[in-house]
């Protein structure tokens, strides 16, 4: 039974009880300074190093003729994650947040299949480039610019919203391309050495994956 001040909200095919003060969150226009600096610097070191560093070693033990294999009709191969990544990563954060020209075409990004004739070096290449574009627009960021509007996809948001939002979308994405490696090559993929229940990081050269957390 909702209490007063509810309102009942669908998620997926069920229903679930949020208070109204929680589905109007005041926008912050500013955040402070130290804890921007942070947000931006991990963002960075996210869409810079770790995922693109996952991605590629994962990727790189997919054999050549299966870049582009699908389990089934309606899901995606290697090869549409990693266009769609890309895709992603320049339009919210190079256009979106930076001001580039927009020249994404999505429904390409899933579309596509080894008719395209792109390997998985070049498919790897070009996400690396479009991370490397969108560091360069995340290290051009401060506290200020953080809380500015954007629309991106028809949508009203805000950078730090924006950012956030390519932050998390990549980690699920890095995470699926994981999984098919490890499911077309058993055993090939490992990032961490977990010598004592350390879990060292392995895909850093020997750097650590909490270097610029402060």
């Amino acid at each position: 039974m909702l209490s007063s001040g509810e309102k009942r909200q669908p998620i997926g095919d069920h229903t679930t009880n949020i208070p109204s003060r929680l589905t109007s969150i005041p926008r912050v226009d500013r955040m402070d300074q130290h804890l921007a600096s942070a947000f931006l610097n991990r963002s960075r070191y996210y869409l810079g190093t770790e995922y693109p560093a996952k991605i590629r070693a994962a990727v790189l033990t997919i054999p050549e003729e299966r870049i582009w294999w699908r389990p089934n009709a309606s899901a995606n191969s290697a090869g549409n994650l990693l266009l769609h990544l890309a895709g992603n990563v320049r339009q919210w954060i190079v256009s979106g947040v930076g001001g580039a020209t927009d020249v994404r075409h999505r429904d390409g990004e899933f579309a596509a299949t080894d008719a395209s004739g792109l390997t998985r070096v070049q498919l790897l290449d070009q996400l690396d480039a479009s991370c490397a574009d969108a560091v360069r627009v995340l290290a051009s960021l401060d506290d200020v610019s953080l809380g500015a509007p954007r629309t991106i996809q028809g949508r009203e948001t805000t950078v730090f919203a924006a950012v956030y939002h390519v932050v998390e979308h990549f980690s699920g994405h890095t995470g699926q391309l994981i999984l098919i490696a490890k499911w077309l090559t058993p055993e090939s993929v490992q990032f961490y050495d977990d010598t004592d229940g350390l879990a060292r990081p392995t895909f850093l050269d020997g750097g650590s994956d909490m270097d610029n957390v402060r």
